[in-house]
């Protein structure tokens, strides 16, 4: 993974951890494509949940082509991420 992905990354999840409904939609950007990690549908759907949560419409829409692809046990397993993830702050 290049230097400038990771930094991309990071950037994302320091914001994230203020609940910057963006740094979130990005961050399941990035695990939806597979931008300088592997594709990660349960963590791309996690990511959109939660900034669909702050008001991302884009964020429910990408959540809901995310989830085309999942199984309901995947789906489940997103929805218990970011339960997990609303609790820790």
């Amino acid at each position: 993974m290049a230097r400038r992905d990771i930094d991309q990354l990071e950037k994302c999840e320091l914001a994230a951890e203020a609940g910057a409904p963006e740094a979130l939609y990005s961050l399941g950007l990035i695990y939806a494509t597979g931008k300088g990690v592997d594709v990660d549908f349960v963590n791309a759907h996690k990511w959109f949940n939660l900034a669909a949560m702050r008001g991302s419409h884009a964020a429910r829409d990408s959540r809901s082509d995310v989830a085309l692809e999942m199984d309901a046990s995947q789906i489940s397993e997103a929805q218990r991420l970011a339960r997990e993830w609303l609790s820790s702050r």
